[in-house]
């Protein structure tokens, strides 16, 4: 009796461990999407954004709470087109990888840099809007999961 309980509670476990390893890689790809977009999306915005628009943004997507983030750029497009470059033809990254694309057109975007003598937790950003060629990482999905340029 006490064998087939530890049978069935280790067959119980073995399958549970399978599923885990299918579904985990497809996890880690969903979060570098994920981490994308709230990262980089801002497809809301209709208008240039004003002078705080970096101090709000950068707080709102938790890129001050640790540290502040030295830079980050926002892409006011749909998600729609900034996927679609995911379609352009590869080029090299920054990082010497191979899965880069190039948009097309220009995108409307906004850079943020954090200010000189800005300290956390007082993090103080300039907005920078512009319109400009944007390159991002695609994973093998063929979605934006890194904005190189």
């Amino acid at each position: 009796m006490a064998q087939e309980k530890s049978l069935i509670l280790f067959s119980v476990l073995a399958l549970v461990l399978l599923v885990l390893g299918l579904v985990q890689p497809s996890l880690g790809q969903e979060s570098g999407a994920r981490k994308f977009k709230q990262q980089h999306m801002d497809s809301n915005s209709r208008h240039l954004p004003n002078s705080n628009y970096c101090n709000k943004m950068m707080k709102k997507r938790k890129m001050t709470v640790d540290a502040c983030k030295p830079v980050n750029t926002f892409v006011h497009e749909s998600l729609t087109d900034v996927k679609a470059i995911c379609n352009q033809r590869n080029i090299r990254c920054k990082n010497g990888q191979n899965n880069c694309h190039k948009s097309r057109s220009s995108m409307r975007v906004t850079d943020c840099r954090l200010t000189n003598g800005s300290r956390h937790p007082n993090c103080k950003y300039r907005t920078s809007p512009a319109k400009r060629q944007i390159i991002v990482a695609c994973d093998k999905n063929r979605v934006p999961v890194h904005l190189d340029a």
